[in-house]
């Protein structure tokens, strides 16, 4: 499998079936969250509660990738992320409405398993033409 097929599998597939008995498969125990410059150590353990913290606040959650490039070890995934909005996040309350966010990920892949992660999902956009967010008065 390839760098680019592994981690549309892992989005698509595993993430979006809440299959976390699969992560071990896809992510290495050295799996460091990149932000910005900078690394934390999450691992396995990590990105698991990473999609259960997601999965919280959006139960139904799937991920498709429209796009994928690859240079060397990386994997940049433009993707879009669709599900019910069913539990508070960030002080939001539920809105029970289907919403649709989309974003990028980067993810390094080396002997077969993801790396590292990092990315961002443009999640103002939705929030605010759903009326979730509004300007303070």
């Amino acid at each position: 499998m390839t760098a680019s097929e592994l981690i549309r599998c892992f989005y698509e597939t595993v993430v979006s079936e809440n299959d976390v008995s699969r992560v071990p498969d896809f992510v290495s125990d050295r799996l460091c969250l990149r932000l910005g410059e900078h690394k934390t150590a999450v691992g396995v353990e990590g990105m698991i509660g990473h999609i259960a913290a997601t999965k919280h606040t959006y139960p139904d959650y799937t991920v498709r990738i429209t796009r994928q490039f690859c240079d060397g070890d990386y994997v940049i995934s433009e993707f879009v992320m669709e599900g019910s909005h069913e539990g508070e996040w960030f002080g939001i309350e539920p809105s029970h409405r289907r919403l649709t966010f989309t974003g990028v990920n980067i993810d390094r892949v080396e002997e077969g398993k993801i790396t590292e992660h990092g990315g961002a999902v443009n999640t103002f956009e939705t929030l605010w033409e759903q009326g979730l967010i509004v300007p303070e008065k």
